[in-house]
Parts: structure tokens; C-alpha cells; sequence
């Protein structure tokens, strides 16, 4: 069911019509450095306005994972939010396909963004495609190889359906040069390290986190479970939270923000686990308060694939709770370890964390130098105004 929230502020016909389709917590962190380089675009070139629409699938429904950010963010409030909620991959999917696939087919944008690899991003990429609407994929390009992963089957579909492909690595680019994708590919830089450093300021200043919860710079630990192979499975999830409660200490906790999904598997756990005073399992947190965490943090460990850039981009030491990364840059550059699940991996790697001097982020040459969004909207421009799809 559709649930309009507002009409557009929109008062005359644009020149370019952009609808963005996200749905989780990623997205709106991404969404929010591109809506403020078509707000820079829209002062400097008032006559040829760029109009973004947003549309939101509920993917994620929590206000912890969702509202918060429209607002602390100020992201434009989707003018649509299918609202579907959690559900099997297949359900989630096609409610998202219906939903969208009306949407789109009413409005006939000039360009369909879809972000990262999520079950919205399929969902937008589909709906588009077979309303012939062209797709530009933002984050395209990455690759775990490992093709039981639903987010890996997500970027691989949507990569083939787009017709710009904006990466945010020269490996990326790589990566689809290799599968025979190299028309509408670009390299243009990260959009979550357009956010990090938009936003890092910001949240040193108004962030109370920390001291809400008696902790010193240097003095924690960082984690994060989300993904469906740690998450889902009871085993590896038992493994993981055993793991934080044997490295968790008196006077270095490990802070572990709940994500509903682990919070309900951990629930329906039979046997009850217990992780002792040092490790501190909280809600959700706003996208300033996951900054000032995670800039904070002595160590960071999770299976998040934004996690491990963002702890990149504080020069935090992190270990990535999976058996393989998305993000080989971040372990070539020294900031990240690929440990998996194994408890004495796990320790090994925590210990390992600690004795490594934090470092001056220097990540730039890697995902470029904060622009990615103008380059973006740059590019869609061009791409448009040269009598590309959608325009008369």
C-alpha cells in the first residue's frame, strides 16, 4: 500500500526529472550528498533545475533506521513510501517491483537512481527497466564473488539493467570492465565519503552519545551484525557475541548498536546468552551518532560494508565479520582485516587492532576527494542534455 507524504515543493517544469528510489539505512546516507549537489546545481543553474522525487520502499521501517535520517539528514521527505516492511527476499522484492512499477509508470522520470545493493535496489532497477525508463547505478561495480549472497545477486542485476554505472573505486571500474560492462561506467569517487566528510563536523559538535554512555575516546570497542549469513544463522551469531563478551573489558567496553534483525534472531535464541556487563547492547543510532562512534572507537568490527568504509574514512582499525570483503581497497591500505567468524581469528585481529596506531585517514585517493555527487549530477546532465534517453 502506498502511503503519499507530501506533494513536490517543485513550481515549474524541470529540465531533468530524477526519481531516487531507497529504502535502507545506506541509502539515505547516500541520497543525502546527492539531494545537496542538486540543491547546489538547482543555485548555480536556476535555469535548467535538475527535480529529484524520492521514493521509499519501508525495506527499512524501524524510525531508528528510517525517519531519523530524513531528518537529521535533510533529505527531502520521499514523496511516496510503499511501505513494505521485512519479509522473505522473494515477498520483500515483489511488493517493492508492484509498488514501484505504478509509480514510475505514472511519473515517467528521465532517469531512475537506484543506490548499493539492497533488496530496493533490485526492486527500482527491475521496475525500470521493463518500463524502459534508463537506470543510473550509484555504487555500481563492487563484487564479493560470492554469488549466494543476496547483495551480491542485487549490484550483479542491477549493473547489467543500468545505463550509467557510477563507481566508487578504479576496482569497481575493473571489475565491470572484466564482466564486458564498459559503456555508461565512470569513476567518480564515493557519495558515503561525500557524507563522512559532510557531516563529521557536525556530529563532533552535536553528538551526546559518548557521554551518554560514559565513554572515552580510544576506550571502546565498535560492532555491528546485520548481514543475513551472520545474522540468520544461529551459529555463527552465538560465535560473534561470544567473541565480544570474552574481548569485552571492565574499562573497554564494545558497543553494539542493535539492528532489529539481529535484535529479534538473538531473541529467539533458546538458550540465552550471557555477554556480562562489558558489552553494551543499544538501539539503533542516528547517522551522527554512528560518526562519533565510530571516529572514537579504539577498534571497529562488523559485517556492514558501509561500517568498513567509514571506519576507513575515521582511520579507525577494523575487522570485517565476514569471510571476504567488498572493499579490497580498505584491506590494501592497511585499515581493515578480514577475520570472519571464528572466535581465535576474531582475537587475533582484536589484539592486533589495538597495538596499530591509529592512523590519519588518507583515503582519499581511493574514493575520491568528496565530490562524488557533483560529479554525479554532473554526469547525469550531460548524459541527458546530449539527447541521451528522456529528454525531447
Amino acid at each position: 500500500m502506498t502511503t503519499p507524504l507530501r506533494k513536490s515543493t517543485l513550481r515549474r517544469k524541470a529540465d531533468v526529472r530524477l526519481t531516487s528510489v531507497v529504502g535502507a539505512r545506506p541509502q539515505f546516507v547516500k541520497a543525502a550528498a546527492l539531494s545537496r549537489a542538486i540543491d547546489l546545481h538547482n543555485a548555480a543553474d536556476p535555469d535548467a533545475p535538475i527535480a529529484e522525487t524520492l521514493i521509499h520502499t519501508g525495506q527499512h521501517y524501524d524510525p531508528g533506521l528510517s525517519r531519523v535520517f530524513f531528518d537529521q539528514l535533510e533529505i527531502p521527505a520521499p514523496r511516496i513510501n510503499l511501505g513494505v516492511g521485512s519479509g522473505p527476499h522473494g515477498r520483500q522484492t515483489a511488493d517493492m517491483l508492484a509498488g514501484l512499477e505504478a509509480v514510475l509508470a505514472a511519473d515517467r522520470p528521465d532517469l531512475v537512481l537506484v543506490y548499493g545493493d539492497t533488496n530496493t535496489t533490485l526492486a527500482g532497477a527491475l521496475a525500470a527497466a521493463k518500463l524502459g525508463i534508463p537506470i543510473a547505478h550509484i555504487e555500481a561495480g563492487l563484487r564479493s564473488r560470492v554469488m549466494g549472497m543476496p547483495e551480491e545477486i542485487n549490484r550483479v542485476v542491477a549493473d547489467r539493467l543500468s545505463t550509467l554505472l557510477f563507481c566508487p573505486t578504479r576496482s569497481a571500474v575493473a571489475n565491470l570492465k572484466a564482466e564486458g560492462l564498459t559503456r555508461g561506467v565512470r569513476f567518480v569517487g564515493d557519495v558515503m565519503y561525500d557524507a563522512f566528510r559532510m557531516f563529521r563536523a557536525r556530529a563532533e559538535s552535536d553528538s551526546t552519545i559518548l557521554a551518554g554512555l560514559r565513554l572515552s575516546p580510544g576506550g571502546y570497542g565498535l560492532a555491528t551484525i546485520h548481514r543475513q549469513e551472520n545474522a540468520d544463522d544461529p551459529a555463527r551469531l552465538r560465535s560473534l557475541f561470544e567473541s565480544f563478551s570474552r574481548l569485552a573489558e571492565k574499562d573497554r567496553p564494545i558497543v553494539v548498536p542493535l539492528h532489529p534483525r539481529t535484535r529479534n534472531a538473538l531473541r529467539a535464541m533458546r538458550v540465552r546468552l550471557d555477554l556480562g556487563p562489558s558489552v553494551l547492547l543499544i538501539p539503533p543510532v542516528t547517522y551522527l551518532d554512528m560518526i562519533a562512534l565510530e571516529t572514537s572507537a579504539a577498534v571497529i568490527l562488523t559485517d556492514s560494508g558501509g561500517v568498513q568504509k567509514e571506519a576507513a574514512f575515521a582511520g579507525v582499525p577494523c575487522l570485517t565479520l565476514r569471510d571476504e570483503t567488498e572493499w579490497p581497497e580498505t584491506v590494501e591500505a592497511g585499515f581493515n582485516r578480514v577475520v570472519g567468524t571464528d572466535p581465535k581469528r576474531i582475537a587475533r585481529g582484536f589484539h592486533a587492532a589495538l597495538k596499530s596506531s591509529r592512523s590519519k585517514p588518507t583515503v582519499g585517493s581511493i574514493y575520491g576527494n568528496g565530490s562524488a555527487a557533483r560529479r554525479i549530477v554532473g554526469a547525469i546532465v550531460n548524459h541527458l542534455g546530449r539527447g541521451g534517453p528522456g529528454r525531447s
